[in-house]
């Protein structure tokens, strides 16, 4: 009974919105930590992987292929770049912003297919390109085309939704061989690597930080990395990736709803239009491939 419960796609979309609510916190818990990205994000995987390690262990120590394990180590680089960059985003902008402009990676996604594997695609995605450049125009304000005075916490999401674009197309042949926690484990072990190779290179120190902190980073690590991305993970393996892909907009949401209280953060008609033009686009994006 429990087995089919797990298999149906009830259980999968409760598997969603679960993994929706945590990844939604991710931008609260690195501005309540208050370190530099390269810190946050490296205890991010850090602790999501030591959480995964006896789980990987009791399911037997799965091993992915060469081919799949070289994938897999692609895709954990790009999405390094992509969490070092947007942690480093949050604290220059607001958590709400931060997350919506990295939510652009579907855009990214379909531009790459088109430039980079010569995939044609159809005018439903040109639309949705368009409502998210005006959205995005709209939400950093239009004077900035005027002075040139970017908010480099904006451009870095920009940037970080590119890299986790790459990120996506670059595991997505390996996700349909290797099962969900292999997948993650591996992912995790090469990040720590990686963001720990960053934090020495930035020179930023990981330990000697107030209570506050840690607990917000125990947050990050637990509750937005490991549950967050295990519910989400195993959603893709049992429901559409284009379903999934609009779905997870609706983080964005979440973040904002949740800065108000917490961060005392506030929305602007800017931000609200703007938002909801560049989560129109993006979802005519992914409409475009449900249909196709």
């Amino acid at each position: 009974m429990l087995n089919r419960i797990r298999e149906s796609s009830s259980f999968a979309y409760i598997a969603l919105a679960l993994g929706i609510v945590c990844i939604g916190f991710s931008a609260i818990f690195v501005k309540i930590a208050d370190v530099p990205g390269s810190v946050s994000s490296f205890y991010r995987v850090l602790i999501a992987g030591v959480a995964l390690l006896p789980i990987w262990i009791y399911r037997g120590y799965k091993v992915p292929s060469y081919r799949d394990l070289w994938l897999i180590f692609i895709g954990a680089a790009f999405f390094s770049i992509d969490l070092f960059l947007w942690n480093t985003a949050i604290l220059l902008t607001s958590a709400a912003t931060a997350t919506l402009l990295a939510n652009n990676a579907p855009i990214w996604v379909a531009l790459i297919s088109l430039f980079i594997f010569r995939q044609k695609l159809e005018s439903k995605f040109w639309v949705g390109l368009l409502l998210s450049l005006i959205g995005l125009n709209i939400l950093v304000g239009l004077d900035v085309w005027q002075t040139m005075d970017f908010n480099r916490g904006d451009v870095l999401s920009i940037i970080a939704g590119f890299f986790y674009a790459l990120y996506l197309l670059f595991t997505l042949d390996s996700r349909k061989r290797v099962d969900t926690v292999s997948f993650m484990f591996f992912s995790l072990v090469f990040m720590i690597i990686m963001l720990f190779g960053a934090t020495q290179a930035s020179g930023d120190s990981i330990t000697g930080f107030s209570g506050t902190t840690w607990g917000a980073l125990l947050g990050l690590g637990l509750v937005s990395h490991f549950l967050g991305w295990l519910s989400i993970n195993y959603a893709l393996g049992h429901l559409k990736g284009t379903n999934v892909s609009v779905t997870l907009l609706s983080q964005s949401v979440v973040t904002a709803l949740v800065a108000i209280p917490l961060l005392g953060e506030s929305l602007s008609v800017n931000q609200i239009v703007g938002g909801l033009l560049i989560l129109s686009g993006v979802y005519y994006v992914n409409r475009r491939k449900v249909k196709s």
